[in-house]
């Protein structure tokens, strides 16, 4: 996620809300940050606040959509009267959350867009006896139940996407933490490890040395 919001506090804790949720988010404290980081990342949605420093967020909403990469906008605003969401939804925001608000509602918004996103591709990924639904956040490994931590499913996320390919751990870092996260820490060693046993045997993950890691046997999904 990428969330621009020029109010620090706010922006942290709703990336801290969001972390809980195991959802990586980047801040942007301005439109001018917004655009440079919507230049070098990919992200799934982006939550606008339209008050905003530099280039506003009616404008950051503006350059979305005429990327052409349908990228989801949620407008977060404490502007709620109805010409105000209505000039947001003609901007071309997908959805319009006001403040204040309730943590638990803003991530179910943000699971909703995904989901309205997801639909051009399949919602239940099947790789190597894996079945992966990342709607309900449910695993198994040839038809058994595997409970995973938050951030162990968005760590195998990441790694059964890329669909045999191998992903480093610093794609992990970002992709499954957020960009603040510090790419020295063991992390992804540690969590990879734990998601391992908790697959059980035999073993998909496999490490590449100085690469970093990749899901075995991809032609039984």
């Amino acid at each position: 996620m990428l969330i621009v919001e020029d109010e620090p506090y706010l922006a942290e804790a709703v990336r801290d809300g969001l972390r809980l949720a195991a959802i990586a988010a980047d801040i942007a404290g301005d439109g001018d940050t917004a655009l440079e980081l919507l230049g070098v990342n990919d992200y799934d949605i982006a939550v606008l606040d339209r008050d905003i420093p530099g280039p506003s967020g009616d404008e950051i909403a503006r350059h979305i959509v005429a990327s052409g990469s349908g990228l989801p906008i949620l407008m977060l605003t404490a502007a709620e009267r109805l010409d105000d969401k209505a000039s947001g939804f003609e901007l071309g925001a997908d959805d319009y959350l006001t403040k204040p608000f309730e943590m638990r509602e803003l991530v179910l918004r943000l699971r909703a867009l995904d989901r309205r996103r997801a639909r051009t591709r399949p919602p239940v990924r099947e790789v190597a006896g894996l079945r992966v639904d990342p709607f309900r956040r449910e695993v198994y490994r040839d038809g058994r139940y595997v409970a995973l931590t938050r951030k162990q499913f968005a760590v195998l996320e990441v790694l059964v996407a890329a669909e045999g390919g191998v992903v480093s751990a610093e794609e992990l870092l970002e992709r499954a933490w957020d960009e603040n996260a510090d790419p020295f820490t063991n992390a992804v060693r540690i969590t990879v490890s734990a998601l391992r046993k908790r697959l059980g045997e035999p073993q998909i993950i496999a490490t590449v040395p100085g690469a970093g890691y990749r899901i075995e046997g991809g032609d039984r999904g």
